[in-house]
């Protein structure tokens, strides 16, 4: 009896979690039926106001409210977020998938290789999807491969350049690659199943990532000026008779409807999934950004973009770390020293990387950050990192390096501890000498004393023992007086 009724108990638990499972997926597909009868103005207003998550960091400036579903805005170099909204959400990446493509075949293709089209490649593109109409055996150098993926967002022209860096035309091969590359990039929440951001449910990534991937294709000044190129015009050849030519339809670049002076580089992507997507890098007064908007709605994807960069470049400064810092200036004596000069001009061993900034709101001050030291910095020619952070965000850090050139000297007290020295010395893969300046005064002292005391010690046991031999002399002498004069006859 007591069996039947916890069978029975399962039972129900079974079949109430089987309703809970079926009316979830109801309801999940009843908000995507819905979310696909809204009109674009309708999305818009939804995104706007989904929260801004940097402006709730106190003393932060207030970032503009923008229509993507997902969007950040980076320094490019210290990758310090000045603008996050909804930055890990997965979203469909669409074309800006290809930035990463073309990265890849930047880093592993020469420009003068020749790339050959397969059936597969040209039949497995939607003719309705971005194209330059390449046919069967036709072939472009890479260098123009990667005109076309960025100019025109060519999605046959990424399936070629997959299949010519990987040898076949599994397109999962080449997934891998860049699912590796994304994760040595900082990637944290994507998987790439295609070369182009062809639609797939399995091919997704975030704002966050998609800027982590942007810092090294914008660091690549060959790919930022052919995305800035206007028009894309290949010269007929025996293997391209009709010669292309195709003109760049992103509108922020210069010359378009929504040029911005300041733009380094940049990527477009839409699907009906998708939506308006827009990777893109500006630089003005020194201030490199990448922004990333996410799911937006056309046109709008080039004026929230616009908005974030005019945001960072009024409200942020780069700081140079070694010109501002005074936390770990110190007079003590306590030091660790090249071994070069001990005793006079003695220089640090230790210094601040002089291009080592991080980035600060203008309404604050450096005296403002809190910052905290690692040892952990995988590099021997590192001491370690100082990282620095305002009411919580990460604005940067900047790298305590081994150095002999007092020119880059910097004194900190932080690294008076005996075992960290030792350590240091172990990594550090330089035929340095750490010294603590105390210490070998403190035994070159004692070794003059020891040697004053043994002098003394010396000196006392010399003189004795010549005041004994004079005493055993004049001993001598006398007795032999004494004995002379008991033989002599008495002269009385």
């Amino acid at each position: 009896m007591q069996q039947f009724r916890k069978n029975k108990r399962t039972s129900f638990i079974k079949a109430l979690t089987a309703v809970f499972c079926t009316l979830t997926m109801f309801l999940s597909q009843e908000h995507t039926v819905l979310a696909d009868r809204l009109t674009p103005e309708e999305r818009l207003e939804i995104q706007r106001a989904i929260p801004i998550e940097s402006n709730q960091v106190p003393n932060w400036p207030a970032g503009p409210v923008v229509g993507a579903d997902s969007a950040i805005l980076i320094e490019a170099e210290t990758g310090t977020i000045l603008y996050e909204k909804n930055i890990h959400q997965r979203e469909y990446p669409a074309s800006t998938t290809k930035i990463l493509t073309a990265l890849i075949a930047s880093e592993r293709c020469d420009l003068d290789e020749i790339v050959t089209f397969s059936h597969d490649a040209v039949f497995d593109t939607p003719r309705d999807s971005s194209h330059i109409a390449m046919d069967v055996g036709q072939e472009l150098t890479m260098e123009q491969c990667l005109n076309a993926m960025l100019i025109r967002s060519a999605n046959e022209v990424c399936f070629a350049t997959a299949e010519h860096i990987t040898g076949t035309t599994d397109w999962s091969v080449f997934a891998d690659i860049m699912n590796e590359r994304a994760g040595e990039l900082g990637c944290l929440n994507s998987h790439f199943a295609n070369p182009n951001g062809l639609p797939d449910e399995n091919h997704y990534t975030t704002a966050y990532d998609l800027a982590m991937i942007g810092r090294a294709f914008f660091a690549n000044e060959m790919l930022c000026k052919i995305t800035l190129t206007r028009r894309m015009e290949f010269p007929a050849t025996e293997k391209l008779p009709q010669g292309k030519l195709e003109v760049n339809l992103m509108k922020i670049i210069p010359g378009g409807e929504y040029a911005y002076e300041y733009l380094v580089g940049c990527k477009t992507g839409y699907t009906d999934d998708a939506r308006s997507c827009l990777v893109s890098c500006a630089e003005k007064d020194g201030l490199k950004l990448i922004c990333v908007v996410m799911k937006d709605e056309a046109p709008y994807q080039y004026e929230d973009t616009i908005s974030l960069f005019n945001y960072g470049f009024s409200n942020f400064d780069k700081v140079n770390v070694s010109q501002a810092e005074t936390k770990y200036n110190i007079d003590d004596s306590n030091m660790f020293y090249s071994g070069n000069d001990i005793f006079g001009s003695s220089q640090s061993l230790l210094a601040l990387n002089k291009d080592d900034y991080i980035i600060l709101p203008r309404t604050a001050s450096f005296e403002d950050v809190d910052s905290a030291i690692s040892y952990d910095t995988g590099n021997p020619d590192q001491a370690a990192v100082i990282r620095y952070t305002y009411h919580g965000a990460n604005i940067g850090s900047v790298r305590v390096n081994f150095t002999l050139d007092d020119s880059d000297s910097y004194i900190f007290d932080s690294f008076t501890d005996e075992s960290t020295a030792a350590s240091r010395e172990e990594t550090a893969d330089k035929p340095v000498v750490f010294v603590n300046i105390l210490k070998v005064l403190g035994i070159v002292f004692g070794i003059v004393i020891f040697i004053f005391i043994i002098l003394l010690i010396r000196a006392f046991l010399k003189n004795y023992e010549f005041s004994h031999k004079n005493n055993r002399r004049t001993w001598r002498r006398d007795r032999k007086r004494r004995k002379k004069a008991a033989k002599r006859p008495d002269k009385f």
